[in-house]
């Protein structure tokens, strides 16, 4: 059964059409993540799911409503963190569950809230002394008060330490396990790699791929790989005396695998070679290798995406402020 339906969905800001005609569900009970590089379309495609904003064309349910004209009913089975989670500074997490309860008008234990988002020890602190870690999970915390169905996590762990960041997935992978269904955008794909059932990437409003981890890496992935740090000459040994498929590059010998066998022929050729060599390993394309080599760009170091060509018109302007 869906959470989520969305059919042909559209949305234009004058002349830029940010989501062009998307379509894709949701299963209740599963971890569900929109990627995408900044301009994509994914926060007006969650704007218009949470019925922040109207759409211009197209079908869409979230748990059985229309978010535009069912909106003021749905908000109350839904869970939502949005990008930069903030809270009165001289509030604690406990008096922050309290008085969201309020604003529900339901009862709710505030210490089991807190432990469930494990910030029961952070419970009696103001919110501006809070960790950034802590910030989040008090997001996440006030997300549960009113008991939702569906969870709308927008960039969760953005800004957080690996540890942090960790703690978090820990979290996550809980509610996940006690039903809820989540939606979650993320500029980390090992985070989306880890946490989610089924992945979407959007470019240039449409989506690009949909489907399991497992299915885009077998679908979209180069294969399994042998690679060692060694140089150009070991990596024309081991192609002349193997076979295999063989490339090189920067230091890096990478032999592609048809099947695991391949392996033992792979690393005789390299250890009979008489050529120095380093690090041996076999991998996989990541969901960030298959990311990178569709949409064609680049993952910077605080985990967002830039465009290696450069902005294009779906990055300018008001798409800029879209994705903010």
């Amino acid at each position: 059964m869906s959470a989520i339906e969305v059919l042909a969905l559209e949305k234009s800001y004058g002349e830029l059409k940010a989501v062009d005609g998307i379509s894709f569900s949701v299963t209740k009970g599963e971890v569900f993540s929109l990627l995408g590089p900044n301009g994509a379309g994914k926060t007006t495609t969650i704007e218009v799911l949470e019925g922040l904003r109207q759409r211009d064309a197209g079908q869409v349910k979230v748990l059985g409503d229309d978010p535009w004209t069912k909106g003021y009913d749905l908000h109350k089975k839904l869970g939502i963190i949005p990008q930069g989670f903030t809270f009165f500074p001289k509030s604690t997490p406990r008096e922050a569950v309290i008085y969201y309860a309020t604003l529900f008008g339901v009862k709710v234990d505030p210490d089991e809230i807190l432990k469930k988002v494990i910030l029961e020890d952070a419970s009696k602190i103001w919110f501006e002394n809070l960790s950034g870690g802590q910030k989040q999970k008090l997001g996440l915390a006030l997300a549960l008060v009113n008991k939702p169905d569906l969870l709308f996590l927008d960039e969760p762990t953005t800004g957080l330490d690996p540890q942090a960041r960790r703690n978090m997935w820990e979290v996550i992978r809980g509610l996940e396990k006690e039903g809820h269904t989540i939606m979650l955008t993320t500029h980390y794909l090992e985070e989306a790699e880890v946490l989610s059932d089924r992945v979407a990437i959007m470019n240039h409003g449409k989506i690009i791929i949909d489907g399991t981890p497992k299915e885009i890496s077998e679908k979209f992935g180069s294969g399994e790989r042998l690679e060692v740090r060694g140089d150009e000459k070991l990596a024309d040994h081991v192609r002349q005396k193997t076979g295999l498929e063989v490339s090189y590059d920067k230091g890096l010998v990478s032999v592609r695998l048809r099947d695991k066998s391949e392996a033992v022929s792979a690393l005789s050729s390299i250890d009979q070679s008489g050529l120095p060599w380093s690090d041996l390993r076999t991998r996989q394309d990541s969901l960030e290798d298959i990311f990178v080599r569709l949409v064609g760009g680049t993952i910077e170091e605080e985990g967002t995406f830039s465009q290696a060509s450069g902005a294009g018109p779906q990055d300018k302007g008001t798409r800029a402020k879209e994705e903010r």
